[in-house]
């Protein structure tokens, strides 16, 4: 056994890195994880240390089309736009809709191609964290489930059910719980969950469109699909600013793409599979979305009906023009409630692990709790609690204020943005030199796609601080620019108070930032033999 110090050790990891060095470990237990040439590995005492700077807790359990059904289900891209279509109702009606949808996958491809970088050169549960120290998840996901759940329940009560946003709320927290305790208790099933919510998604998408387009007995006119925004836009702003304010629909509707980075660690293959994952939960979501919003909108028959607020539920009254039928609505809010159920199990288990590796690094309070990991379970139990209290929490906010659910989806696409733009800014400003390239890099343009990305970020989110209409009340103003405000101070109070003395910042950086800042390839890179070589020997398998 060679004995390595602990700048060699790191010096190996550099050059595991940049080479991909194809090495097999725990050969007779291969759902221990290990490592391979798609994950960064550095031996030390024995111990094999994945792309976080950690030994393996998680079981890499999730293959590739176990996380395009995390990507596609969680993304939930036809049923995201169309539980928060209030949203461009007012603002533009269908054109709304339609164009601000285009808008945003431009928008968020850039978005998309800059994440799926980062996940190919540096794949671990902090994605967005590790990448820049700061991450969010959407707990209006759930929200969304609990809205459909109601509607199913007021389809066969029209006339003696009035909706309160208690009920809404019930229903909310009952299915985030029970999401919570599948998580921790049938871990093993929910790559299951997610493949039958691809199956929902995808299927259910094609059937819910047919439904749509062939029921109507008369269908909107092509002016009011496609040219009717100025007559629909009712929020006070001229067009343009209302045109940009509606892109938060079709932002909502595909705003996921970081999601999946947080399994990371639960993948055998993610720097390959990552990438190629974040693609076609882009691509297919937008097709599934874009064709489902032109259904809806050639399904409205009176826009009038639908436009009783930004906090109201549409789609359900669409469903009932299209068909007219309140045994084909409630069959189609139920496959919505199905894929959105799948939805809820993939949201709680990709933001508990945001959080357990949060606390894995010492960067939130009681970190030693949090950081633990259940082995027999293969779940940061911990963590996933404190995830499901939280949004418990957050689900609270619509009983006191008539745009909270507009609040929450604002505030949502904000923070991540936000937080995208961080190590997009930082890798182009340091050169991109210190992520090491993987499978998937954009090479020369690089620098211009993550520029494009970061520009269009903070365009997008100086318009989704405006009032969401005119003229403003409290209960109508939008707090998303208080909500960001409010989420930067608690952050640098809690790095004064904590992080200045016992936060030394995620391991990972130690992994690829060195003490003299030199970047990772102007390291010298040993020769891959002389890797293998000296390399610890596994029983029964090769260095």
């Amino acid at each position: 056994m060679i004995t390595l110090s602990f700048w060699d050790k790191y010096r190996l990891t550099a050059a595991v890195t940049s080479h991909l060095i194809h090495t097999t470990y725990y050969p007779q237990h291969p759902e221990l994880g290990g490592v391979d040439s798609e994950v960064v590995a550095a031996v030390d005492g024995g111990i094999e240390i994945n792309a976080a700077g950690y030994k393996d807790q998680l079981k890499r359990q999730y293959g590739f089309w176990d996380i395009v059904g995390i990507a596609l289900t969680v993304d939930n891209a036809w049923a995201a736009l169309g539980s928060s279509i209030s949203v461009s109702i007012l603002n533009g009606g269908p054109p709304g809709l339609i164009y601000g949808l285009i808008v945003a996958l431009f928008w968020y491809s850039f978005i998309g191609l800059s994440l799926a970088e980062l996940a190919s050169s540096v794949p671990t549960a902090g994605g967005v964290y590790h990448w820049a120290t700061i991450a969010g998840g959407p707990p209006s996901l759930v929200q969304i489930t609990a809205n459909v759940s109601v509607q199913l329940y007021a389809v066969y009560h029209q006339g003696t059910y009035v909706q309160k946003a208690w009920h809404v709320y019930v229903t909310y927290v009952a299915l985030l719980w029970l999401s919570t305790l599948f998580v921790i208790f049938a871990n093993r099933l929910v790559p299951y969950t997610q493949t039958l919510g691809m199956f929902f998604v995808i299927v259910g998408g094609v059937v819910t469109i047919i439904v749509i387009a062939a029921m109507p007995k008369t269908h909107a006119s092509n002016h009011f699909v496609w040219g009717s925004f100025n007559e629909n836009n009712l929020t006070g702003w001229e067009g343009g600013v209302a045109f940009l304010l509606g892109v938060l629909n079709g932002a909502f509707t595909i705003g996921t793409p970081d999601a999946i980075t947080h399994i990371a660690e639960e993948l055998p293959h993610p720097k390959r599979d990552l990438p190629r994952a974040i693609g076609l939960q882009i691509s297919l979501g937008f097709l599934y979305a874009f064709v489902f919003a032109i259904a809806l909108s050639y399904a409205i028959t009176d826009i009038s009906q639908l436009q009783g607020g930004i906090n109201s539920y549409p789609l359900a009254g669409i469903y009932q023009q299209a068909t007219q039928s309140q045994p084909a609505t409630f069959g189609l809010l139920f496959i919505l409630l199905l894929t959105s159920l799948c939805c809820c199990v993939g949201t709680v288990l990709t933001n508990s692990r945001t959080y357990w590796a949060l606390a894995r690094d010492n960067a939130v309070p009681f970190s030693s709790f949090f950081g633990q990991v259940n082995e027999s379970l293969s779940c940061p139990v911990e963590s996933t609690i404190f995830v499901c209290l939280f949004a418990t929490g957050l689900g609270a906010i619509p009983l006191g204020s008539s745009s909270a659910f507009l609040a929450l989806t604002g505030s949502f696409i904000v923070l991540t943005t936000v937080s995208y733009a961080i190590p997009f800014t930082a890798n182009v400003l340091t050169g991109r030199k210190y992520f090491p390239p993987g499978p998937f890099h954009l090479g020369k343009l690089g620098n211009v796609i993550n520029l494009i990305a970061v520009l269009l970020i903070a365009l997008f989110d100086i318009f989704f601080f405006f009032p969401y209409e005119l003229p403003t009340t409290v209960e109508s103003m939008n707090y998303n620019s208080v909500i960001l405000v409010g989420t930067i101070a608690v952050s640098v109070v809690w790095w004064l108070v904590h992080a200045t003395h016992h936060y030394p910042g995620p391991k990972v950086m130690q992994l690829y930032i060195h003490d003299d800042s030199a970047p990772l390839n102007s390291i010298e890179v040993l020769e891959k033999t002389h890797i293998a070589e000296n390399l610890p020997k596994n029983e029964g398998g090769s260095a």
